[in-house]
């Protein structure tokens, strides 16, 4: 067959509108399973990938309008749904790109009050990742207030002990399930614990951090379990930890920050949920997405590794830091506290709905949590 008459005559134009088809229908259908309120991972994963399903659909859109073949009824019916898809995974990250509003106000330099600031690190280091020299090189390079770590073991709570002169204030609660994690401080902190909210696998951290100005700073270092066909089969307990501290937040005046891998994105139900209970503020939004894992694959990379705080805080600066040899990047973020931005930047009141909406996801993972034999701590 001649090669110019197979292309003229429709072949690469029929293959180009049947990927289209194909493509559309996948994105369809992804993004209508991340519609679904429901708990199982299968449902929930879909809240993860909504970047890369929005590259499938540009694809798909190339697909369906570039061909040069008749507009029968169904290629339309695929554009029209197609372009529905688009608009509501567009509409949940555009929050995280500079086309949207700021959440939070920038601090500039000649209103910088370092008695005043609060520099953090967030590092998932991989617990079976032994390049511990590369964050001990990040930590002494860019020396930050806090340097929370996740998945740290005792082989690596004995190899940070090397930053420990410069970080006198450590909280310890290692363990071997991916699960540990370590608090180290320049600051003093007050009244430091380990809880384990809802598992006794799964330890969370609660501190209050002392400003040099003497301003304290409530900390929650969390890191829930995923759902994943590996390690929880739904989101129930992921869910209701965050939304534990989210209540407990709610409930004081004092400067919060609550930060962690919390193997959730920030566009997720969950996570807005627990923005609109807790009523702390993203740094992100209105700026750009920090994508933190996988650190190793460019394509499927999401954000896990967040910091939210309270209205009363602006940021200096929030940065992806490079790679350390774990599955995710690290995080810097730089705040300052200024009491009268609570009253500029404080969201909305919460509705009743979403009070109801979130006392239920809490009820649904105590109860699990008391199936499996364990009495969970519950609100705080």
């Amino acid at each position: 067959m001649d090669l110019a008459l197979a292309t003229d005559g429709g072949i690469v134009p029929d293959i180009m509108l049947l990927a289209g088809y194909a493509l559309t229908a996948l994105v369809a259908l992804l993004t209508a399973g991340s519609l679904v309120r429901r708990s199982e991972w299968w449902f929930r994963g879909l809240d993860f990938p909504r970047l890369q399903i929005m590259t499938l659909g540009m694809l798909a859109l190339l697909g369906l309008v570039l061909p040069d073949a008749e507009w029968s009824p169904m290629r339309w019916v695929a554009l029209a749904v197609l372009m529905l898809a688009l608009a509501h995974q567009l509409r949940m990250v555009l929050p995280y790109t500079f086309l949207f509003p700021q959440e939070v106000k920038s601090i500039r330099p000649k209103h910088y009050r370092r008695d005043r600031q609060i520099s953090l690190i967030v590092a998932n280091v991989l617990m079976t990742n032994h390049q511990h020299f590369k964050l001990i090189q990040q930590v002494r390079s860019l020396r930050p207030d806090l340097l929370l770590t996740l998945e740290t073991d005792r082989v690596w709570e004995q190899a940070l002990t090397a930053i420990e002169p410069e970080y006198p204030y450590v909280v310890r609660a290692p363990m071997d399930n991916l699960y540990g994690m370590h608090l180290y401080s320049r600051l003093p902190l007050r009244d430091a614990e380990v809880k384990f909210l809802l598992s006794p696998e799964i330890p969370s951290i609660h501190a209050t951090v002392m400003l040099p100005c003497g301003a304290p700073v409530k900390l929650y270092c969390l890191h829930p379990e995923p759902p994943s066909p590996t390690e929880a089969p739904d989101s129930v307990l992921r869910d209701a930890e965050l939304l534990i501290v989210g209540d407990a937040v709610s409930d004081t005046e004092e400067s919060v920050i609550v930060m962690g891998d919390l193997n959730d994105v920030a566009w997720s139900r969950t996570t807005r949920l627990f923005q609109r209970v807790s009523g702390l503020l993203d740094p992100r939004k209105g700026r750009h997405h920090i994508s933190t894992y996988h650190s190793d694959y460019p394509f499927m990379r999401w954000a896990l590794d967040h910091i939210f705080h309270s209205p009363d805080f602006g940021l200096i600066k929030m940065q992806r830091l490079p790679h350390i040899g774990s599955d995710h990047f690290p995080v810097l973020t730089h705040l300052q506290l200024e009491r009268h931005l609570e009253h500029v930047q404080a969201l909305e009141e919460t509705s009743d709905a979403e009070e109801q909406e979130a006392q239920d996801k809490v009820e649904e993972g105590m109860e699990k949590s008391e199936q499996s034999g364990f009495k969970p701590l519950g609100p705080m």
